[in-house]
């Protein structure tokens, strides 16, 4: 985190991101103060490995249902440190697969069906916030993508094109023509964008430790400043009979037993023992403006704080903050070697100076705006590119993750659908496509930090590409391909 003048005292969580200073700020001595740890062996009904937001909107749904059941959430450091609360805060409705490659795996009801599932996710969060009284900073204002040359301009219809092909109306994406998107973004060279009202703007890390709280206020445990080393999976009778072995979570302070154990630490998985290449983390980065004045905003727009992007292929976000702040971010830092996770790959110059230029390559007048933070953090990519959420009744395991940086929502979607197949109550969540789906595992190292860096390169060459020759780039359409895009 850079220019803020409290960063050589803040406490650690505070110098995690914008979202995680703000939440700090508001605290009387300006700290956020762990919860105690677990101390010693417990026995349980749910153990949740992770208390990100799909950890914690798991734990919620669970006792929202019944709230006898003895849930407790496990976090290494402190509930929505991960990237629950360094994220954009795009509470949308997009899925990593797209309509129709679940409509190629799954049919087209099942594609309409995942669809609308996403859709009502997001005010699902909305509502859930307000009944909780969470202010974190909920504004419902869509989703703008810009295309700013004509290679965008081909891509963004191509969009529009492909969802009415399965169904999508005007109502749920249209395209703006570009007097219609400039006045929704008044970014430089704008000659279009898509427009999709299924999207919030909102304040990640005070979701996330409000959704803490909810979870209290129900009745579960939080235990924070507590690593877990290991799942070790249930199973059937041993050979002299007896009760089937329940689930236990291994503990640096002692052992969880449960009926059911839900992992959900997403972009910190392969931390896990035997889960390495269950999902690769991959970093995205931001920086965020100072607040900005109205002067600016009179141009810039995004007057009801629609989230914004555009049609590059090496992927963009920003939002307009509640406190008039410009919040960016986007994807470039590298891979790092057999899933390697730390706090010092938070801090990316080169990144965080591409997003700075990018940022005032779209609104100009930002050249002499001072970044007050800059920050970073892993997210979790399957190997097919497929978000999953299961529970195997066999070994008592669940799990909901790779998200691929789309996880505001979906994590609610993940929490309420666990809720049912933990409770074994049939609903419409428990058969969407997304259910059970089990990624393959990604290759071993070093085709992994190969494969996925020359990805990040391939997109980064794609975008040059077609600024140069202003026509789609077929590397960039190859490498989705090969990705499972």
């Amino acid at each position: 985190m850079t220019g803020d003048p409290s960063a050589a005292t803040a406490g650690p969580y505070r110098r995690l991101s914008l979202w995680w200073d703000q939440v700090a700020a508001a605290q009387p001595d300006g700290q956020v103060r762990p919860r105690p740890a677990l101390a010693g062996n417990l026995d349980v009904d749910v153990a949740v490995v992770g208390a990100g937001f799909t950890g914690l909107w798991t734990a919620r749904s669970l006792l929202e249902a019944d709230r006898s059941l003895r849930v407790a959430v496990l976090e290494q450091e402190v509930a929505g440190f991960g990237a629950s609360g360094r994220n954009g805060g795009w509470c949308s409705a997009l899925f990593v697969a797209s309509d129709a490659r679940i409509t190629r795996d799954h049919g087209p009801a099942a594609a309409r069906a995942q669809r609308a599932a996403m859709q009502d996710a997001v005010d699902q969060v909305g509502r859930a916030a307000a009944a909780d009284g969470i202010d974190c900073h909920f504004a419902k204002g869509g989703t703008v993508v810009v295309a700013r040359s004509p290679a965008q301009v081909d891509r963004a219809r191509g969009e529009v094109a492909e969802a009415r092909a399965h169904g999508v109306g005007e109502e749920d994406l249209r395209w703006l023509d570009a007097a219609e998107a400039r006045a929704q973004v008044g970014a430089e060279g704008v000659l279009g964008a898509t427009y999709t009202p299924h999207c919030a703007a909102l304040q990640p890390a005070r979701l996330a430790r409000g959704l803490a709280s909810a979870v209290e206020d129900r009745g579960g445990t939080v235990y924070e400043q507590t690593r877990v080393t290991a799942i070790e999976p249930g199973g059937p009778p041993g050979t002299g009979g007896g009760p089937a072995r329940r689930p236990m979570v291994h503990t640096t302070a002692g052992q969880v037993r449960a009926d059911v154990v839900i992992r959900a630490v997403e972009g910190w998985t392969p931390q896990l023992s035997g889960a390495g290449r269950a999902l690769a983390p991959v970093y995205s980065l931001m920086v965020a403006t100072e607040p900005l004045d109205d002067g600016f905003w009179a141009e810039a727009g995004l007057a009801d704080r629609q989230t914004f992007s555009d049609h590059r292929h090496m992927i963009i976000y920003g939002q307009r903050t509640a406190d008039g702040r410009i919040a960016f971010g986007g994807r470039g830092a590298p891979y790092h070697f057999g899933s390697s996770v730390r706090a010092a790959y938070d801090q990316v110059p080169s990144v965080h100076r591409a997003l700075r230029e990018t940022l005032v390559e779209l609104f100009p007048a930002l050249a002499g705006v001072r970044i007050t933070h800059t920050w970073g953090g892993p997210l979790g990519v399957p190997r097919d590119w497929f978000s999953s959420v299961g529970l195997d009744r066999s070994t008592g395991v669940g799990w909901a993750g790779g998200y691929v940086g789309d996880g505001v929502s979906t994590t609610n979607l993940a929490g309420r659908t666990l809720a049912d197949l933990v409770l074994e109550r049939d609903s419409d969540l428990v058969r969407l496509p997304w259910v059970n789906h089990r990624s393959p595992a990604w290759e071993p190292e070093p085709l992994r930090w190969l494969g996925v860096n020359a990805g990040l390169a391939s997109m980064k060459l794609a975008d040059r590409t077609e600024a140069h020759r202003g026509r789609p780039s077929r590397l960039a359409t190859a490498m989705g391909r090969l990705l499972g895009g």
